[in-house]
């Protein structure tokens, strides 16, 4: 899975990182920046690649600074030789690589009314190296899948917290396989990218043999084709958050479908304030909250909350 990333740097660069290869497994965001240190974070510290040796430090003196032909000829690499094809995708602050690796692109913004018209300058990458946990929500599963049917489901976090790799996980195991006794039909509407990781159209997350993607569509818009063209018996959305968002859930309920979505909101009491979720809240909508929190070590906590919000397991 790395070679997809490592393909994208100069030459020079890139041999510097295959002698680092154990420790860019672990790597969760490769963050390249002009005139400033390569940097690199595995989720508990930052590294930088030291100039003289090639190795990685936790030390920034001596580490290797981008140059300005290094995010040009990185560039170039991206676009794979044409940049103005990826122009749309520039223009959403991101692109995809095959892999599922994803891409954030920072620069100099042209704007035409209220919308991007051109990434002009390139400035700063983010390269978020895909690691699927297969496996992740194995234990959670129980709680939100009967053998007739998946439980409206909202999985809650901060930012950063794993919320989207436990939906990712979920998704596939209620898809299934060719060996499962229980699986259901998923749509999934990937705005941003984040969940299937498409790359021209083709999922290259697992998200099970009974899957759907609808890829770089707007939720609200994605929901209702999906209802239209694929029969879901689920559909599945990251990051709910506009009044058209909660708008097109209420369509989905009202069509017999399941709903799996996450939410940004650090614990149940934040969750509460949201004006969009009090009518579901009142109505006990949804039948289970996966409440995500890391501890001072970084590992993952879960807390499951029926519709009453009454605590019904913990990790």
């Amino acid at each position: 899975m790395l070679e997809q990333v490592l393909q994208i740097f100069p030459a020079e660069l890139r041999k510097m990182l295959l002698a680092n290869k154990d420790k860019l497994k672990e790597t969760e965001e490769i963050r390249i920046r002009i005139n400033q240190p390569m940097l690199l974070w595995d989720g508990r510290r930052e590294y930088f690649l030291d100039k003289l040796s090639g190795r990685l430090s936790t030390e920034a003196e001596g580490s290797y600074y981008i140059k300005e032909s290094d995010m040009q000829a990185m560039l170039t690499f991206l676009s794979r030789y044409s940049i103005y094809a990826y122009e749309e995708e520039l223009k959403s602050g991101f692109l995809t690589l095959e892999g599922g690796h994803r891409v954030g692109v920072t620069g100099q913004v042209r704007m035409e009314g209220e919308k991007v018209e051109q990434l002009a300058y390139v400035g700063a990458l983010n390269i978020r190296i895909a690691h699927q946990q297969i496996g992740c929500a194995k234990n959670i599963l129980p709680f939100i899948r009967t053998e007739q049917s998946v439980r409206n489901t909202l999985f809650v976090s901060s930012v950063g917290i794993g919320k989207t790799t436990l939906l990712r996980d979920c998704i596939r195991l209620i898809s299934g396989d060719e060996t499962s006794r229980i699986h259901f039909k998923v749509g999934v509407v990937d705005e941003r990218s984040e969940i299937a990781a498409c790359y021209h159209g083709i999922p290259q997350n697992n998200l099970g043999m009974r899957t759907d993607v609808i890829d770089r569509c707007k939720k609200a818009v994605g929901m209702r084709m999906l209802l239209r063209s694929m029969s879901p018996d689920v559909i599945a959305v990251d990051e709910l958050g506009s009044m058209e968002d909660f708008q097109a859930v209420d369509e989905v309920l009202h069509c017999g479908c399941s709903i799996l979505g996450t939410i940004h909101a650090a614990d149940m009491l934040e969750l509460q304030q949201k004006e969009q979720l009090r009518k579901w809240v009142e109505q006990e909508i949804f039948e289970r909250y996966v409440i995500l929190k890391k501890d001072e070590r970084g590992e993952r906590h879960f807390m499951i909350y029926d519709g009453a919000w009454e605590k019904i397991w913990s990790d």
